[in-house]
């Protein structure tokens, strides 16, 4: 319950649910994601540092430019929340 508590508030701002939404159509670097929900890139990093903690989204850096980081969905990271919704409904 606690991973699904902490999934649940992460998800709980509308930017990191953005940032989520985007994710689970294609991996996207920072800049891109700040981007695409109007946030300034410091605020972009913050929400991302955050998605990180919570085991949500994963980063990787490229190996032809070190200084990229692109972001993925974890997708098992919301496994716990659909058994839940899916328990919630039956």
């Amino acid at each position: 319950m606690a991973e699904l508590a902490t999934v649940l508030r992460v998800l709980g701002d509308p930017a990191r649910l953005r940032v989520v939404e985007l994710l689970s159509r294609a991996p996207r670097r920072a800049g891109e994601l700040a981007d695409d929900v109007g946030l300034p890139p410091a605020t972009m990093s913050k929400h991302l540092k955050v998605l990180l903690d919570a085991g949500i989204v994963a980063d990787e850096r490229r190996s032809e430019d070190a200084r990229v980081r692109v972001f993925t969905l974890r997708r098992e990271s919301v496994v716990a929340v659909r058994a839940w919704l899916d328990q919630i409904q039956a």
